[in-house]
């Protein structure tokens, strides 16, 4: 649905893009980068404010379901677990923990990659979210009498690509390191002239929460739960801070595929990697699950409630398919999905994604070049 809301978000996550970054040196440059990890945690998400277009109808025809297929995924046996997070490091939205069951599933061992993707693409001709042009004769028989045509160059196909800024900035912003580029699509993941070739186990991102659910329909299953996720992420371990335990991502070895350095302006590399990984470059959890930190978000079916948490404290939530419409505090007009895991992006300083409690947020018509998902079944 285009609304009122969304053209204001698209008019002024232009304006953001057009804000003067703030300038380094002296005091004001610590004050830039001193921006804990707290600060972060408390006031952003790395979701929010991001740069806005309007959106283009996703492709809703039905597909013939291939045969579902375990090949590449591990069996998860049910169980209680307690879900949400008990340190000091969380957002609000990740307490209080609470009581949870979960039956048993299969789950992909990595994120869908891109050889997949395409295998799906070929046998329906789906065409996804960031691939469509938004259609001006449809959007505004859904807009206020009289609203005017945006320039042409506004109404095109595009995704939200990762631009980092020459200097340091505010890390309370993230539409001053995302922008949208025409062309950028699953195939053209920094946009036009961008490449999968050779990155066919790579997973595949740009991929909306809309591209996603296709995706899992034609291949027999769905997306998992947000408390199914962080189940299989934890590992069989309880109130660890990772899916490997308590270390840290930059002590010891390299763990999982997250940003070194200074966010968003310098990643060093340390971990072998400045942007995504192919699946199973680190090693799995106890489970047998890969990157269930970093390298990419991974889209879950449930909507996201800011609040949540708080409304099934009291019980054992059973089964639970999570809240039954959205409401993001910093967007209450944009409904969103849940996503998990962390990205290559994330960082201490600003966003501690990969932590198995951390929660974060998305529009379910918006791609994201550290945006992916992996599937699940019941059967």
């Amino acid at each position: 649905m285009f609304t009122t809301q969304k053209i204001t978000l698209f008019f002024t996550g232009i304006a953001l893009l057009c804000l003067p970054a703030c300038q380094s040196g002296g005091g004001k440059e610590a004050e830039v980068v001193t921006a804990t990890a707290t600060e972060a945690s408390e006031t952003t998400h790395c979701s929010s404010n991001l740069p806005a277009r309007f959106a283009a109808s996703s492709d809703t025809a039905s597909y013939q379901a291939k045969e579902l297929s375990h090949d590449g995924m591990v069996w998860i046996e049910g169980g209680s677990f307690g879900m949400g997070a008990t340190d000091t490091e969380g957002r609000p939205d990740e307490y209080p923990q609470h009581q949870v069951k979960v039956k048993g599933f299969w789950i992909d061992a990595t994120e869908v990659t891109n050889a997949q993707f395409a295998e799906f693409v070929k046998a329906t001709g789906y065409v996804t979210t960031a691939e469509r042009a938004p259609d001006w004769e449809e959007l505004k028989l859904q807009l206020p009498p009289g609203t005017p045509k945006p320039h042409d160059s506004l109404l095109v196909a595009a995704s939200l690509v990762f631009t980092p800024p020459a200097q340091l900035v505010s890390l309370r912003n993230p539409g001053q390191w995302w922008s949208w580029k025409k062309g950028a699509d699953w195939r053209h993941p920094q946009g036009a002239g961008s490449s999968i070739k050779g990155k066919e186990n790579h997973p595949v991102v740009q991929v909306s929460w809309d591209d996603a659910m296709a995706y899992a329909k034609w291949a027999g299953k769905r997306l998992p739960t947000e408390a199914e996720w962080e189940f299989a992420a934890r590992g069989g371990m309880q109130d660890q801070k990772y899916p490997w335990g308590n270390e840290d991502v930059e002590q010891g070895k390299p763990k999982a595929n997250t940003w070194q350095g200074t966010f968003p302006v310098k990643n060093t590399g340390w971990d072998k990697n400045t942007g995504l990984s192919q699946v199973k470059s680190f090693a799995p959890n106890k489970f047998g699950l890969y990157d269930m930190s970093g390298n990419v978000w991974e889209w879950c079916a449930d909507w996201y409630d800011a609040n949540y948490y708080k409304t099934v404290a009291s019980g054992v939530s059973d089964n639970p398919k999570g809240p039954a419409r959205s409401y993001d505090p910093d967007e209450p007009s944009t409904p969103k999905r849940v996503v998990r895991g962390g990205s290559f992006m994330c960082h201490s300083s600003y966003c501690k994604g990969y932590r198995v409690t951390s929660r974060m947020k998305s529009s379910a018509d918006t791609g994201l070049e550290n945006t992916g998902f992996r599937c699940v079944s019941s059967e």
